[in-house]
Order: C-alpha cells, then sequence, then structure tokens
C-alpha cells in the first residue's frame, strides 16, 4: 500500500514525488517511457547528446530548485546573456530583463518611457483576482496601440515559449512574462541528462521508488475515492494518487466518465488542448563551430512580415527559435561538439493526416528548409552537419502520450478543472501543463509542489 502514486515523471511529477517524499509518505513514481523527464528529455545521436525542450527558464528556478531539490541543482542553473531577434521589422540583441528591454523599447522603438514602465509594473501586478476579462490583445492595445513592432518584441517570445496567442487572457501572458523580465533567461549547465540523473539521484535518496517501462492503464476508484492504479495488468494499491499525465487524459482515459458528475464534465469537455511543436536537431561535426556573435544563444527567428499566431503554427514555416548549444552546455562531455536545435510552434492535425509517404516527405523537407534559413547565421551549414532529424506533434505525442502531442498542455480554463479533481473524486489530483501560467519548466517544478501540498495535506 502506497501513501501516493504520482503518474508520469515530467518535470511536474518529479518534483510532486520529491517534495511529498521529504514530507515522509511513501511514494510510488510511474513512468511509461523508459527514462524519466517527460518532454524535459534528450536523446544521443552520432556522439551529439540533443535536448528536447532545455531552451531556457526564468531565474525563478533557481529558488525552486534549492528549495524542492537540491543546492547541487541549483547550482547550475546558469544565465543566457544573448538572445537575439532577427525578423523583418527589427534585428536587436537583449539580454532579456526589464532594464535592456525597456532601454530597447525607448531608444530604439521610441516609446515614451513612462509608458513602458507602466506596463512593466501593470504586468508584474496581475494576479487570479483581477484583469479576468482582459485579453493579451486588448492588454497590447492598452499601452501600445498600433505598434505591432512592440507587440512582437513583447509577445513571440512567450508565445514560442508557451504556445500563448493574443486572444488568450492577458493574465496568462502577465505572469510568464513577468517571471521572464525579473533577470532574465536561464538554462541548465550539464544538459537534461544530467538534471535528470541529479534528480532520480535525489528521488532515491528519499525514498521514492520509481518504475520505469510502467504504463498506468487506469485509475481505479471505489466509492467516489481513488484506491490505486491498474499498471501493466497489475493492481497497485494507494491512498492517492497525483497524475502528471495530461489532464483530459487522465480525466477521460486513466478514470471514465462515469466517476465524475455532470456539470464537472460538461466543463472538462470545454477545455481546449494547447498546441504542440517541431523541431529539427542539427549536429555539426567535430571541429566544426559557430560564432556566438553572429547566434546567440537562443535566436528568434522570422521571414514574416509582422507577428502573426496563425503562421506561427502553419505547416508552411516562417518563424523558428534557434537554441545554440556550445560545448560548454555540457562540459561534463570530453568534446567539441556543437548542436543546434530548430523549434517551431505546430498544430497536431496539420501532420496527424498525412499518409506515412507525405509525413516522411514532409519531415524531409521541414529538415531542407530549416538549412537553408539557417545557412544566414551558420555559413555552410549542410557541410558542416553530421546529423539532422525532425520531431513532430506525432512524435511528442508517441512518446509521452499528451493528447495531440501537447507541448503546452491545456488552455487556460483547464487550470480551473485540474484544481477540482479531489473535490470529484477523493485522492485524486492532477500536477500538469495547465492554463498557460503553469507551462514550461519553471511552472511544471512550481505546480508540482502545490500539487503535492493538497495531496500531503489531503492525507493528514
Amino acid at each position: 500500500m502506497y501513501d501516493v502514486i504520482v503518474i508520469g515523471s515530467g518535470l511536474g511529477g518529479l518534483t510532486a514525488a520529491n517534495v511529498l517524499a521529504k514530507a515522509g509518505r511513501k511514494v510510488l513514481l510511474t513512468e511509461q517511457h523508459f527514462k524519466l523527464g517527460g518532454l524535459a528529455t534528450w536523446f544521443n545521436r552520432q556522439g551529439h547528446v540533443f535536448d528536447v525542450s532545455l531552451h531556457g527558464f526564468p531565474v525563478g528556478m533557481i529558488k525552486s530548485c534549492r528549495r524542492y531539490w537540491s543546492k547541487e541543482i541549483a547550482s547550475k542553473i546558469v544565465q543566457l546573456p544573448h538572445i537575439r531577434f532577427d525578423n523583418p521589422q527589427f534585428a536587436i540583441e537583449t539580454t532579456f530583463d526589464r532594464d535592456d528591454f525597456t532601454r530597447i523599447i525607448v531608444e530604439e522603438f521610441r516609446v515614451d518611457k513612462d509608458t513602458v514602465e507602466e506596463f512593466f509594473d501593470f504586468t508584474r501586478s496581475m494576479t487570479h483576482l483581477d484583469h479576468g476579462d482582459m485579453t493579451v490583445r486588448q492588454l497590447f492595445e492598452k499601452f501600445f496601440p498600433g505598434r505591432k513592432d512592440v507587440v512582437r518584441l513583447l509577445m513571440e517570445p512567450i508565445t514560442y515559449a508557451n504556445g500563448s496567442t493574443l486572444d488568450e487572457p492577458a493574465l496568462t501572458y502577465g505572469i510568464v512574462f513577468s517571471n521572464f523580465m525579473s533577470k532574465g533567461v536561464y538554462t541548465f549547465e550539464g544538459g537534461t541528462d544530467l538534471l535528470i540523473e541529479l534528480m532520480e539521484k535525489e528521488l532515491l535518496a528519499n525514498g521514492v521508488e520509481i518504475r520505469t517501462r510502467c504504463e498506468v492503464e487506469k485509475i481505479l476508484v471505489e466509492e467516489g475515492k481513488v484506491c490505486g492504479v491498474q499498471a501493466n495488468g497489475e493492481e497497485l494499491p494507494c491512498q492517492a494518487i497525483l497524475s502528471n499525465a495530461n489532464l483530459l487524459g487522465t480525466i477521460f482515459n486513466l478514470v471514465g466518465e462515469e466517476a465524475f458528475s455532470e456539470e464537472f464534465l460538461k466543463e472538462a469537455k470545454k477545455v481546449r488542448i494547447n498546441t504542440s511543436s517541431c523541431q529539427v536537431y542539427i549536429g555539426l561535426k567535430e571541429g566544426e563551430s559557430f560564432d556566438v556573435e553572429r547566434c546567440g544563444d537562443l535566436l528568434f527567428c522570422s521571414k514574416a512580415e509582422e507577428f502573426d499566431t496563425d503562421k506561427l503554427l502553419a505547416r508552411e514555416i516562417t518563424s523558428r527559435t534557434f537554441s545554440f548549444y556550445y560545448p560548454k552546455t555540457r562540459p561534463q562531455l570530453d568534446n567539441d561538439r556543437y548542436c543546434i536545435v530548430a523549434s517551431t510552434n505546430a498544430r497536431y492535425d496539420d501532420w496527424a493526416n498525412l499518409s506515412d509517404a507525405d509525413y516522411k516527405a514532409a519531415k524531409e523537407a521541414m529538415i531542407e528548409d530549416t538549412l537553408d534559413h539557417l545557412d544566414k547565421y551558420v555559413p555552410d551549414v549542410r557541410e558542416k552537419t553530421d546529423w539532422c532529424e525532425a520531431a513532430t506533434p506525432c512524435t511528442f505525442e508517441r512518446y509521452t502520450k499528451h493528447w495531440s502531442g501537447s507541448s503546452f498542455g491545456t488552455k487556460f480554463e483547464g487550470l480551473n478543472v485540474s484544481r477540482d479533481l479531489p473535490n470529484q473524486i477523493a485522492g485524486l489530483y492532477h500536477a500538469g501543463s495547465v492554463g498557460i501560467i503553469m507551462s514550461g519548466w519553471l511552472g511544471a517544478v512550481n505546480y508540482g509542489v502545490i500539487a503535492a501540498n493538497d495531496v500531503d495535506a489531503g492525507l493528514c
């Protein structure tokens, strides 16, 4: 009998398991894949180590890792100093913090400084209790009417980071943007492989039982309360369950409609799945490199004339984030390998309905188009490259079982449904990417903490 079974080992599930174990709970962590991490993962190809989602997070990750993980993990979080934008409206480099963005908007975009400061203060002050009816579009129109260039600067990187649009609630933008504006963009020195290795070490030290290749097929409910799970055909009893799986998958697949009230199901069926991603992984031959002055650490690159969510999602790609990985990213490896990951937002339906032949051809075309665009920043990149492959929303669906391969969970309305689960079924909790404000690495960790505290209180 376990106190808690955690389903899924994304950063939310990992953190929840660790918090609960440190609170003295008997915890089983299950993961259907053969390694931990969910989308926070990596893979090896021909001497290269590619990160799937290690692109940058706010400075708050240091505090959260120090408090809920270890000083060793927190100490390896370092700043990415060179963030670049290159598009038809402007080409700039920034440290991506409030002071530098203020300087850019005032000096380069000629906006009154008081307006810029007021915008930052306003977004920083946003909470769940106010501004609920304002959209992101209305937020920008309030402070920067008609300024599509300012909107692009302020909005485009957040859209890449969590899939948000101009028509989402302004709160979802304000919280994420303010987190980044605190002190810029950070990453984990050592790569995702080292991070997950250290997290697994910490989990085991705290007494968490870990089972990989362990797929939970069913959450078992008796008389309105969880009693265990069925995993790999085996029934495992517990007092509470924390699902780090997709919210809708948890409700409709793992539990089933019969266990919920009609009113809850009505709200759950309104929850929209957020968008997914495509990525192209590019490894340079040993001895080949690229220039930090030309490339930076993160490059938001677009040929679109202005910010456009539909164009960001289209299969005909106009905008990408290039993440440049230098040997210093993984100092523990004894090699001189440089890697690049190109990321785009994407719609699942644009890929899932293709024939096998068309799917393969579309991936190859995406790789070639990416290399064409990359050549501007890494000249002769094809000759320098010894590995290329691509991932699509179907890839993410396959490895994570997220509905529609979603990289960012659900839209904003998912947050209330996620939080309401234990009111429907005693002992059932959820920690995942919901409501956009909880997406990204920092959001996943912090939501894992919130959910773990709820579980712990419910067990008392």
